[in-house]
């Protein structure tokens, strides 16, 4: 590690540079208005994995945005790791709620604040510049690597699938090492064993065919932003569980032993809800904050617009209302089917004087879980115990990350989560931030993971 760990020190300006030219480029996948951003940080991915060494870098299309791939086979015998991350980011919105521009990078007191810079930029650039120090400095790395970073993750992978059922070959690996993820705090290592799914819904409510005076039509008509505020209202009972009937039918209670894990984990409901502003005692009853955060789905109302919402008054009653929709799903839960359930039940709520239209949205997600017996994890362990000091704990995301369903599915691959941001680091929020402290700790720790991963190889029949 002596050479590597030297050629870090002697670039670690010069790739905090490159991160802060790889954020400036505005690669928002859900946003037309950015095509070009994206495209741009595609080449410049694929030009950072040239740098590195691995000449067959480069940008491939999909039916949305390009996916970025490399390759270094030299090592037979070795295993081989996909190694994965995303270049795509979040809108930056809202822009006023920025302490500087989103991607204009600055730094203060150890942080690199940007759009992008946690989620997933700071994290996927590691594994990049810690193969280009093996390169350099050993002429070759460890193990074999194969690299694919994605263009549209934060739109729920939707083209990734046909992507990898088509490169089956090129793609072929022991296991997936994700550069995608987070630490869960800052001061506590820790390694992600599953991540929930998703689907999404757009519910739309239509009245009269146009916006009405609220005093020369009120009483006569119905009003979607109320007829709306029923339907959202009905889809949970008083204890907080989805209502939904066949919601939980695939849901199933996770073993003993995980339970007592996620129990004994070592943290502050009142802290955690002190720091992001919130008061106690939402939530499905029964379940800890840890288990409903973790491992329980969920129906949240991620918006709703309808009707005036500016300045002043304008006496109105709207067209039309809408509201988007989102569930987290647990374990053995099917994207598709729950949304139809979700989908049926609201076509179903029958409000007089309106008519109601479902949309489910493509880009749906299995959940994942990791075994837990994984030669990968523990692994993962190891190097995150020696780097730090401190014994990782094993945390659930509550999040979605789709590729873990996506590589078993079609590799049948699992995925290990590997990564160095921190889940305060306010990703999909205005002043998003990375820790250059986890940079630094983050390029030793993939540096030693792929060395005790080639002097482990003749343990890999347990993978």
């Amino acid at each position: 590690m002596d050479a590597l760990e030297a050629w870090f020190a002697s670039r670690r300006e010069a790739i905090v540079e490159e991160l802060k030219a790889f954020v400036r480029i505005p690669s928002v996948s859900t946003d037309a208005a950015y095509k070009a951003g994206v495209a741009e940080a595609a080449d410049f991915v694929a030009g950072k994995l040239v740098d590195a060494g691995l000449a067959d870098a480069r940008v491939r299309p999909t039916r949305g945005h390009p996916v970025v791939t490399a390759s270094w086979r030299g090592a037979p015998g070795k295993p081989t790791v996909l190694i994965y991350g995303h270049y795509d980011v979040q809108p930056p919105d809202p822009m006023d709620a920025w302490r500087t521009m989103p991607f204009e990078p600055e730094t203060r007191d150890g942080r690199l604040y940007a759009r992008g810079a946690s989620d997933d930029k700071g994290p996927m650039l590691i594994p990049i510049k810690v193969a280009e120090a093996f390169l350099a400095c050993d002429g070759g790395l460890p193990v074999n690597l194969v690299f694919l970073f994605e263009g549209e993750e934060e739109v729920s992978s939707a083209n990734l699938e046909a992507f990898v059922a088509e490169n089956r070959d090129y793609l072929a690996a022991d296991f997936v090492l994700s550069a995608d993820g987070a630490q869960w705090r800052a001061d506590l290592p820790s390694v992600i064993t599953g991540s929930r799914g998703i689907c999404a819904l757009e519910v739309t409510v239509r009245g009269a065919a146009k916006d009405l005076h609220s005093g020369r039509h009120g009483g006569a008509v119905a009003n979607p932003i109320q007829a709306l505020a029923r339907i959202l209202a009905s889809l949970h009972d008083e204890s907080g569980r989805v209502a939904v009937p066949g919601f939980y039918d695939a849901v199933v209670d996770l073993p003993q032993h995980e339970l007592d894990d996620i129990a004994n984990v070592h943290w502050s409901e009142a802290d955690y809800l002190r720091s992001i502003g919130a008061p106690a005692g939402a939530g499905e009853a029964g379940y800890s904050l840890l288990q409903r955060n973790w491992v329980r789905p969920t129906l949240e109302f991620n918006g709703i617009s309808g009707g005036y919402a500016g300045p002043g008054k304008k006496t109105v009653i709207p067209a039309f209302a809408q509201a988007k929709i989102t569930c987290r799903l647990a374990p053995d839960q099917e994207p598709n089917v729950v949304a139809a359930q979700v989908a049926r039940f609201v076509e179903t709520r029958g409000v007089p004087g309106v008519t109601i239209e479902v949309k489910i949205e493509s880009g749906g997600a299995l959940p994942y879980a990791l075994p837990l017996d994984h030669i990968g994890l523990a692994l993962a362990e190891a190097v995150l115990a020696e780097i730090t000091g401190v014994a990782p704990i094993r945390v659930r995301m509550g999040a979605t990350i789709p590729i873990g369903g996506i590589f078993k599915r079609v590799l049948g691959l699992e995925t290990v989560f590997f990564s160095f941001a921190t889940s305060d680091e306010d990703y999909h929020a205005p002043n998003e931030f990375f820790r250059l402290s986890s940079l630094d700790l983050g390029l030793k720790a993939w540096a030693i993971y792929l060395q005790r991963l080639a002097a482990s190889c003749g343990t890999l029949h347990q993978l």
